[in-house]
């Protein structure tokens, strides 16, 4: 059984406040590249190999104290996305694992009734949605009553144009806040005013996901740039002061502001940064023009990649 979980890039909450009974509301778009790869097979004893290796342990754990079962595996991460990058790997490896062991059990693969039980989609459902099946995402937020571990439903999905392009920044200098450190600057973040999370639900609603619809990346780009500068401004006391968390990004955010790109941000607590360009011969002419300009920082790297329409793919070896 070998399972292929792609990554995903979180664009923004819409409402950190939650004064109508839900919080957080998330916005997401599902990526062709880079992914997280995993083979699992029935074995004489358990079995971990592979970058990663000790997290999808503990997705196998969790997965045998939910569902039952003691079935020896033997589980090899062939690749992983990268940690602490804004990508969702966590999430992605924590499913892959869920998944494969399901469909070896000859049960239901419903990645959703997992979740709880896999420690996600404690705030957002994207890399869930992603998971299931690409594209991009938009889930209503985590009820402030009710069932804790549920994740946030996904009230729409849209495919991403064929066309489109996203431009990832990366750096492998610096690593995003995850697990309690996460916690602990989200309990720090000053009060949302609800002023602002109507706005950016208006920006959503309104403006991106209709330019979606329509295959307008400039109007999409457009609105998604602009909840990101107001969620960049509202984080930043949580990631040194500015709006994205590595300074090399943000020099190139900088940049690509000053070209006119409108659709840049950076995905959840970086340092991954974006920009959403609509065609693909666009997004290689600035993929080319930025690793000419920053070729003296081996920490940054530039990639082009499609919108994920399908989400993961699990296939009987």
């Amino acid at each position: 059984m070998r399972v292929t979980a792609p990554a995903r890039l979180h664009l923004g909450f819409l409402d950190l406040g939650g004064s109508l009974g839900r919080r957080f509301g998330s916005l997401g778009l599902t990526l062709e590249r880079p992914v997280t790869t995993v083979h699992l097979a029935p074995a004489e004893m358990d079995s971990l190999a592979g970058p990663d290796s000790a997290r999808a342990g503990r997705a196998r754990d969790a997965v045998r104290a939910a569902a039952g079962g003691r079935q020896p595996l033997a589980i090899t991460v062939e690749t992983a996305l990268p940690t602490h990058n804004g990508l969702g790997s966590g999430t992605q490896l924590a499913l892959a694992v869920a998944a494969g062991m399901s469909r070896l059990a000859g049960r239901p693969d419903d990645p959703r009734a997992l979740a709880g039980a896999l420690g996600r989609g404690q705030r957002s459902a994207i890399g869930l949605a992603a998971f299931m099946a690409g594209g991009v995402v938009l889930d209503g937020g985590k009820a402030l009553a009710g069932d804790a571990d549920a994740p946030p439903p996904v009230i729409a999905r849209l495919p991403v144009p064929q066309d489109w392009r996203i431009l990832l920044v990366t750096d492998t200098a610096r690593a995003g806040l995850s697990g309690e450190a996460e916690t602990h600057a989200m309990g720090r973040l000053p009060p949302f005013p609800e002023t602002l999370a109507a706005h950016l639900c208006h920006l959503a609603l309104m403006r991106a996901l209709p330019s979606l619809a329509e295959g307008h990346a400039e109007g999409f780009g457009a609105a998604v740039g602009e909840i990101q500068r107001h969620l960049g401004d509202h984080y930043a006391a949580a990631q040194g002061g500015g709006r994205y968390s590595s300074p090399d990004v943000t020099e190139v955010m900088e940049f690509l502001a000053t070209q006119g790109v409108a659709g840049i941000g950076q995905s959840s607590w970086g340092p991954t940064g974006f920009a959403i360009l609509g065609s693909p011969d666009e997004a290689e002419a600035l993929s080319s023009r930025l690793r000419s300009r920053y070729a003296e920082k081996a920490n940054l790297g530039f990639d082009c990649v499609r919108g994920n329409n399908r989400g993961a793919e699990v296939v009987d070896l």
